[in-house]
């Protein structure tokens, strides 16, 4: 014999398996947007500390923005004046320059020996003289070597020539100008 079940059991069974399953999925849908809030919340907390500290730092260099334009102004001022310095300096050494050299060549040439020209190119020099005899052509170019004014003399040419009814020998000689150790460390 047949039995026929009237109760409607699979049809219970299902609507409890979805009256489940629903209920799972609105648990993972609450459940996901409480993390979602809270991610939310963590970065909306970090971007407000960022802009919090952004506008404390803007603030501060507003603060400290007049000092540095001070500092700006006083370092340029600084060159400025280090420039000038350094003009003043070098006119100081122009003006000093000849007068030191024309003292050492004073001092230097030796009696009986006449300089004619003295021409200068740079740091070159070059002297044009006559004297009685070579050995005071040579003993001015020997006390020229010896001079802390003086560098690399050297004698270009020697010729006997009679000037005034006197038998005198012309010369020419070259050097390089240089600052004495001791006058460049105080200057500098």
């Amino acid at each position: 014999m047949l039995e026929i079940n009237l109760l409607p059991v699979r049809e219970a069974r299902r609507k409890a398996d979805l009256r489940q399953y629903f209920m799972q999925v609105l648990l993972v849908v609450i459940v996901s947007g409480a993390a979602v809030a809270w991610v939310e919340s963590r970065i909306s907390d970090r971007i407000e500390r960022t802009e919090t500290r952004v506008r404390q730092m803007q603030n501060d260099i507003d603060q400290f923005k007049p000092q540095l334009d001070q500092v700006a102004a006083f370092k340029k001022r600084k060159a400025e004046l280090e420039k000038k310095i350094d003009v003043i300096e070098g006119l100081d050494r122009a003006r000093n320059g000849p007068v030191r050299m024309m003292d050492e060549l004073a001092t230097r040439t030796p009696d009986r020996l006449w300089l004619t020209k003295v021409s200068t190119k740079g740091t070159s020099i070059s002297l044009d003289g006559e004297s009685l005899d070579n050995e005071l052509v040579a003993l001015f170019l020997r006390r020229l070597g010896e001079s802390d004014y003086f560098a690399d003399v050297d004698l270009d040419s020697t010729q006997l020539a009679n000037s005034g009814g006197l038998r005198v020998v012309k010369f020419k000689i070259r050097a390089e100008l240089v600052r004495p150790k001791d006058e460049a460390s105080s200057a500098g």
